[in-house]
């Protein structure tokens, strides 16, 4: 079980998120909906993993990242993209994202994703 922060800019994606992630037995530490919130809960709460919107108001999520890892190297950072984003995916790869999923969200990948990571 992970303790997880999710980040996105969606109601809605976050409920659907957090509800495959809790249904797979982790913990959602905290939610936020744009990258400056989710690198201040990330200070805050800590998590063993974060997911990661891409494209959001205020601080996207490459931003995020970066400012994510600055703060801990060792952070675990998935990131959540549309397609059609795969230039800013290999962004927040270099980044230090380990991961990406796409949207809509598949139950399967996003568990495989995790199980990787964790």
């Amino acid at each position: 079980m992970a303790k997880i922060l999710i980040v996105d800019d969606a109601a809605f994606m976050r409920m659907n998120l957090k509800n495959i992630l809790e249904n797979n037995g982790h913990e959602i530490v905290d939610e936020a909906a744009n990258g400056k919130i989710g690198f201040e809960s990330y200070q805050k709460h800590g998590a063993d993993l974060v997911t990661m919107d891409i494209t959001m108001p205020e601080m996207d999520g490459i931003e995020a990242v970066k400012k994510i890892m600055e703060f801990d190297s060792d952070a675990k950072v998935i990131m959540c993209s549309a397609m059609g984003q795969q230039s800013l995916v290999i962004e927040a790869i270099e980044a230090g994202a380990k991961d990406f999923i796409v949207k809509p969200f598949n139950k399967k990948r996003i568990k495989e994703a995790i199980d990787k990571i964790i």
